[in-house]
């Protein structure tokens, strides 16, 4: 019997995400890229805005991507920002209208794309591997910046196709997206399994064990609370105030963190273990909106809910055991 939880695909993208260590002035140089990058997100969003509002036209996506070399020419602050990154920033404002319009045409509740303030914009990319990025060595070499040391926690597979460059609670991290072969299927054990989540425990199968949730939430509420009154109390704009931010920040980050590493490790138990694995029809949404009582409630329910399901690939079925 073949396992189901292989990806039976020609050609697969799998992301390689890594710690970068650079040094002061290329973390300056870094934060400088971001905010070109935003304001050139930002004038781009503004000159489609006041196109349709004033005059009832459209500015495409191609008519904005002409504009990075006049954009190179007549701003100091993009001179010396490689093309590809100002390019790569036209493609985000066209996928946030494309989502934009997929939810209009599908009945939901659109979102139209936001003006990006300092603390909304993350991250910036390069689209083509050797053309203003490259792995040389044992370093990450970027067109503006330098060579990046890295920490390579573990090997890239595949080829290199895109970068992406991004800054989470004051750490900035690489992300690769690779081309890699199609996965191996696992040795079949001929076990199916159901799966149910609920309030008590994270999930039942439907061999009757039973797992119980972490709450990795609900242990750090003590030092996230210190950690958001710390912010409370500074003056906004201040840089105690941005410290106490970046603080914050690495509070949640260890908490998703926890969580990510705890649903791999679940999700590679189950995988290993069965062939089929199937899902019990989807929680209640009070689990997930958190309208049920604190002591029942399970914070981030609808992550843990859509994460461990999308690791195992499964789908969601009714279920009665």
């Amino acid at each position: 019997m073949p396992n189901w939880n292989g990806c039976n695909v020609s050609s697969l993208r799998n992301a390689f995400r890594y710690r970068l260590y650079p040094s002061r002035t290329q973390a300056r140089r870094l934060d400088a890229i971001l905010e070109t990058c935003r304001f050139f997100y930002n004038d781009c969003l503004a000159e489609r805005k006041t196109a349709y509002q004033e005059r009832g036209e459209t500015v495409g996506t191609y008519a904005q991507l002409r504009q990075v070399k006049a954009r190179k020419a007549t701003n100091p602050w993009a001179k010396d920002v490689h093309s590809h990154v100002l390019q790569t920033v036209v493609q985000d404002l066209a996928k946030a209208f494309d989502a934009f319009f997929r939810r209009i045409k599908a009945g939901e509740q659109p979102g139209y794309p936001r003006f990006k303030g300092r603390n909304r914009w993350h991250s910036f990319g390069f689209k083509e591997h050797g053309n203003g990025f490259r792995v040389d060595g044992r370093r990450l070499k970027l067109s503006g910046i330098g060579r990046l040391a890295v920490r390579w926690h573990r090997p890239t597979e595949g080829q290199i196709k895109t970068l992406r460059i991004s800054k989470q609670a004051g750490k900035w991290f690489a992300s690769f997206s690779c081309v890699v072969n199609e996965p191996l299927p696992l040795p079949a054990t001929g076990m199916d399994v159901g799966i149910d989540v609920g309030l008590a425990r994270l999930i039942t199968t439907s061999t009757g064990e039973r797992v119980a949730h972490p709450r990795f939430y609900r242990t750090a509420q003590r030092q996230l609370r210190v950690a958001q009154r710390r912010v409370a109390r500074r003056v906004k704009g201040s840089q105690n105030r941005r410290k106490a931010i970046v603080m914050l920040q690495r509070q949640h980050e260890r908490v998703g963190d926890q969580r990510k590493d705890y649903l791999n490790k679940l999700a590679h138990d189950l995988v290993g273990r069965y062939d089929r694995t199937r899902w019990k029809t989807s929680p209640s949404r009070a689990w997930f909106t958190g309208t049920l009582p604190s002591a029942a409630w399970t914070p981030g329910g609808a992550t843990w809910f859509s994460d461990l399901r999308t690791r195992l690939q499964a789908p969601v079925v009714s279920l009665s055991w």
